[in-house]
C-alpha cells in the first residue's frame, strides 16, 4: 500500500488532517534545508547577515526605498527595532539613508547601489519560486495559504496557548 503524496494529502485525497500533517512534516525540513543551501553571494559573505535582515532587505528590494516607519509597519516590529537594523546595515555599507525631499526631518532608507546586484541575485530566486508556486492559485487560495502559514507560525511559537 502506497502512502499518499503531499499533493494528495493537501487535496483531501488521504484520510484527512493527519495525512496532510505527515506530508508537511516531511516537506518542511526539505524546504528549510533547500533555503539554507542558497549560497550567500561572495560580495555579502563578510557582512554576517542574519535572518532578521532578509525580510528588511526583501522589502527594500521589491518595493524600493521607504522610511523606517514604513519598514516597521511592514515587518510588524517597532520602529526602534528597524532603526537598529538599518543602523547596522548602514554601517556595513549595505543600506543608505538620505533625506526625504518632501520632509527633511524624515530619512528614506534604500539598498546601496553597489550592493543592489548581489542582493537581487541572492533574493530573486526565492521570490521567483514563490511566484511560480502561487501563480496558479486564485487570490482567495493564495490568501488561505498565507493565512495557514501564519497560523502554523503562531502555533509553533506558542501564541494563543494558555
Amino acid at each position: 500500500m502506497s502512502r499518499p503524496s503531499a499533493r494528495d494529502a493537501a487535496a483531501g485525497g488521504g484520510s484527512g488532517v493527519d495525512d496532510a500533517v505527515r506530508a508537511l512534516l516531511l516537506l518542511m525540513p526539505r524546504m528549510v534545508g533547500r533555503v539554507k543551501k542558497i549560497p550567500v553571494p561572495e560580495a555579502l559573505q563578510s557582512f554576517a547577515l542574519a535572518p532578521r535582515h532578509l525580510s528588511l532587505l526583501s522589502y527594500l528590494l521589491f518595493d524600493g526605498p521607504m522610511t523606517v516607519n514604513e519598514l516597521a509597519a511592514r515587518l510588524q516590529v517597532a520602529p526602534t527595532t528597524v532603526s537598529l537594523l538599518v543602523g547596522d546595515l548602514s554601517r556595513k555599507g549595505i543600506l543608505e539613508r538620505r533625506e526625504d525631499e518632501a520632509d527633511r526631518r524624515r530619512r528614506i532608507v534604500g539598498i546601496a547601489a553597489d550592493q543592489q546586484p548581489a542582493i537581487a541575485a541572492w533574493l530573486a530566486p526565492g521570490a521567483a519560486a514563490w511566484r511560480k508556486a502561487l501563480a496558479p492559485l486564485t487570490p482567495d487560495q493564495r490568501q488561505l495559504f498565507v493565512d495557514t502559514l501564519l497560523a502554523y507560525e503562531a502555533a509553533v511559537g506558542g501564541e494563543g496557548q494558555g
